[in-house]
């Protein structure tokens, strides 16, 4: 990580961590992240193996306030930040919101009123901040400026904050201090997909390669082969396909924009889609390699989510794919948390 000075006297805490995509960000902002929270115990590693913070496994709905509070200890300033479990909110799953899954954000609220920090932060994809549909974003709004907090928040692209994908996420900033938000996107050129994964060595489905454990991609079915192979370069899709090949949802009318969004290939000229919990499936999503005959391995996954090649998924070469695909998938890119971290930094140093 980049030695970045940090701010004296100022704390942060991490819920619903993870594998610390969010903590990389804010501690190479500037930021002071001493502990995160979560209750998977298999972002431990990961999560103390990058960052400088202490590991809590436990479940939000057990936390309290006394154990924020022993963490943040003397600090003038009190950051607390997470990413709420997004699945009730995204674009998959909107049929019919999970009231369980919209428990960890009312949770996310309750601290806060009893903590009082004097910064807050969410991220989460922007389904949630749709209008009507999930009154509990409506519900964590109202608890903030209750309590007095400045609020700001809008659904922002990752891609302008130099994220080599285009994810668009909810951001929210909330502060005692006095108005807050997001710092200026980048200007320029998106960061593309060949920006991100072009350097890497060839591999072929279900190979590894010998140098790095993470750089391999899921052994393909032969009907799977033969599509990719049959996919034209850089941004083909099933439309490429003989009939022999589609799919029976493929052949239907309803099944028109379906079939270019999955089994496609990623253009190396472009950012990439958004990478999900299942990235490194060939079905799952436009996350096909670019010329390669397979789907990206979790190394590419990574990389587009800007997590730097020196960091640590596993300990070794052992891992669970289903895992660390779900890990990534889920993290805050780097380069958009580094970009919070800085409009959280820019903040308190104004009102300092």
């Amino acid at each position: 990580m980049l030695k970045t000075k940090k701010m004296k006297n100022v704390r942060v805490v991490d819920l619903f961590c993870g594998i610390g995509g969010l903590t990389y960000g804010l501690n190479k902002a500037g930021l002071n992240v001493v502990a995160g929270v979560d209750n998977d115990s298999k972002c431990e590693y990961a999560y103390v193996s990058n960052n400088k913070s202490k590991f809590i496994l436990k479940d939000i709905n057990k936390v309290r306030a006394y154990d924020l509070m022993r963490l943040y200890g003397a600090a003038k300033i009190r950051v607390l930040v997470g990413c709420a479990p997004c699945q009730p909110y995204s674009g998959l799953n909107q049929k019919r919101p999970s009231a369980l899954g919209m428990q960890p954000l009312e949770r996310f609220a309750e601290l806060i009123t009893q903590v009082q920090p004097d910064v807050v932060s969410m991220e989460n994809v922007r389904g949630l901040a749709l209008e009507g549909k999930y009154p509990v974003f409506g519900q964590f709004l109202n608890t903030l400026r209750k309590q007095g907090y400045h609020v700001h928040h809008g659904v922002v692209n990752a891609a302008d904050y130099g994220v080599p994908q285009d994810r668009h996420r909810l951001v929210l900033l909330a502060s005692k201090l006095g108005p807050i938000g997001m710092t200026e996107p980048k200007i320029g050129k998106k960061p593309t997909v060949a920006d991100a994964i072009g350097h890497l060595p060839v591999i072929r489905d279900g190979e590894q390669y010998k140098d790095d454990a993470l750089h391999q991609s899921r052994k393909l079915s032969e009907i799977n082969k033969s599509r990719i192979k049959a996919t034209s370069h850089d941004g083909g899709d099933s439309r490429d396909w003989p009939e022999n090949l589609k799919l029976s949802c493929h052949l239907k009318s309803s099944g028109k924009t379906f079939r270019n969004t999955v089994y496609g290939r990623m253009r190396w000229g472009r950012p990439a889609p958004t990478m999900t919990t299942q990235c490194v499936g060939l079905g799952n999503g436009r996350f096909g390699h670019p010329n390669q005959d397979r789907a990206i391995s979790l190394r590419e996954a990574a990389l587009i989510q800007t997590f730097p090649s020196s960091y640590q998924f596993v300990r070794g070469r052992k891992y669970n794919t289903g895992d660390t695909a779900r890990f990534i998938g889920n993290a805050v890119p780097i380069a958009l948390a580094e970009a919070i971290g800085r409009s959280i930094k820019r903040h308190l140093q104004a009102h300092q």
